[in-house]
């Protein structure tokens, strides 16, 4: 095989683990404990959403209201995408 020919097998390798990584990172969703302390959730967004643990546990008690309310708004709600 030339160095062109291999060139260009290369780059289209690069090219194709680039998509899937991509495609990963867009539907992947983690948790880490941030630099501070806090609660992180990465993939909901561009930037990650931190809290501290007593934030995460007073909008975890609210679940079922914030439920209540996305349901009596839907029709003002946008969806992403």
């Amino acid at each position: 095989m030339s160095d062109v020919e291999q060139m260009k097998a290369e780059l289209e390798k690069l090219k194709q683990e680039n998509e899937e990584l991509k495609q990963k990172s867009a539907r992947a969703t983690s948790i880490k404990v941030s630099e501070k302390g806090g609660v992180s959730v990465y993939g909901l967004g561009r930037f990650p959403v931190t809290l501290y643990k007593e934030q995460w546990l007073k909008l975890l008690d609210m679940a079922n209201e914030i439920h209540a309310f996305i349901k009596a708004n839907d029709s003002k709600l946008k969806t992403k995408g």
